[in-house]
């Protein structure tokens, strides 16, 4: 477990809800992953890497909902600009999505 932080540290931390509107294989990239395109209604589209390939294929992910950290800086990863940090549960080298329970509207602060 990491260091206790404040609650103004996490309050610093902006988690939103988005829709993938677009994945594709990340090409080039060390180890396989997608390139995602999530929209998160007001704040905007924002493209993410995500090395999720082992529990869902392109199709499962078009059109799902999940959540991310959207106050990163962008990072270069290989070729690709990465402007969002999609948020799951990792078990060794397999990530699974968190997901809202329900749809809701893009953009959504979570708290």
């Amino acid at each position: 477990m990491q260091k206790e932080i404040s609650w103004a540290d996490f309050e610093k931390v902006e988690i939103r809800t988005g829709t993938i509107v677009s994945a594709e294989m990340l090409e080039g990239a060390k180890k396989p992953a997608y390139k995602l395109a999530i929209d998160f209604g007001e704040y905007g589209v924002k493209k993410s890497s995500a090395q999720i390939t082992k529990l869902y294929s392109v199709e499962q992910l078009t059109g799902m909902q999940v959540v991310a950290v959207v106050n990163f800086p962008p990072r270069q990863i290989g070729k690709f600009m990465s402007e969002c940090l999609v948020l799951g549960a990792v078990d060794d080298d397999t990530v699974s999505l968190l997901t809202p329970s329900v749809t809701l509207k893009n953009g959504l602060r979570i708290a």
